[in-house]
């Protein structure tokens, strides 16, 4: 029998650009701030939590969608360890500015940051509830499980049309560079002088500046890459002792309590494949 404890990750290859994690019990699941590189959804499904989204604070509960733009750093953990539960879906940026390109809601193939960060219209939920369950029975077929999320997603993308974003501005210049310089070297040791020197900043306006910017210190974006990159080599297969190395971790313990606190889950929960997935390596399909 399953731990409810144990997070649940579903992945299934022939769709890359959707992932879902399921919690059933939440109350020792605890994110320290960070970011991803995709767009996420989630949906609290019992309890409630804290959900932290840039500057905002948010008290959700069972029956609420909670939504995350690109990069924008956050972190939704439970309240005085009372039990919560909750599926969050993991959508690429590049497919999902497609689908909004292609159904006339973005006037050019660039990502639009959305303005929405909670939504509480039953009808949404249970749609996404809905589409969550049909990707987590491995008795659905493929174009079933393709079909569900595109509607899912095209819809919800209808409706929020008619909610820009508020114009957040992505950085540019000198913090873009140091952002990309760290996003080059994140496997790589690096210092504060060498961003010094790249930006011209003294150390204190560097950390403060990029803070601001980010809304993470350049220390913690750099953790923050290294988990992500860690994270695609376990999706490839790769040994938790070589994804570490491979991720610029002096070694597998650093490597897991960092992962840990980041993803809420052991390294070796989020490589373990889901019920789909071993179906899937099993058929050959």
């Amino acid at each position: 029998m399953t731990d409810p404890r144990t997070p649940i990750f579903w992945r299934d290859a022939r769709m890359p650009h959707v992932e879902l994690r399921k919690v059933e019990d939440g109350r020792e699941v605890c994110y320290a701030l960070h970011t991803h590189r995709h767009w996420s959804i989630g949906a609290i499904t019992g309890g409630e939590s804290t959900f932290l989204y840039r500057t905002d604070q948010y008290h959700v509960s069972a029956g609420t969608l909670v939504l995350m733009n690109p990069e924008w750093p956050h972190a939704c953990n439970p309240i005085d360890n009372q039990p919560w539960a909750y599926l969050m879906l993991y959508v690429d940026s590049v497919w999902l500015t497609r689908l909004r390109f292609e159904a006339g809601l973005l006037p050019s193939e660039d990502w639009q940051d959305l303005d929405t960060a909670v939504i509480t219209d039953p009808r949404q939920y249970q749609d996404y509830c809905t589409m969550a369950d049909c990707l987590l029975d491995p008795g659905r077929d493929l174009l079933e499980k393709q079909s569900r999320v595109a509607e899912y997603l095209l819809d919800l993308m209808q409706s929020l049309a008619e909610a820009p974003a508020r114009g957040i501005p992505r950085p540019s210049g000198t913090l873009a560079a140091v952002a990309e310089y760290l996003d080059s070297h994140c496997t790589d040791e690096v210092s504060l002088d060498d961003l010094c020197r790249l930006s011209g900043y003294s150390p204190g306006h560097l950390v403060r500046a990029f803070r601001q910017s980010y809304g993470l210190t350049p220390h913690a974006y750099l953790i923050n890459r290294r988990i992500q990159h860690g994270q695609s080599e376990l999706k490839r297969g790769v040994s938790i002792a070589d994804a570490a190395l491979n991720a610029g971790f002096a070694d597998q313990a650093h490597f897991q309590r960092t992962f840990k606190r980041v993803v809420a889950a052991t390294p070796n929960q989020y490589r373990q494949p889901s019920v789909q997935q071993q179906e899937h390596a099993t058929s050959g399909k």
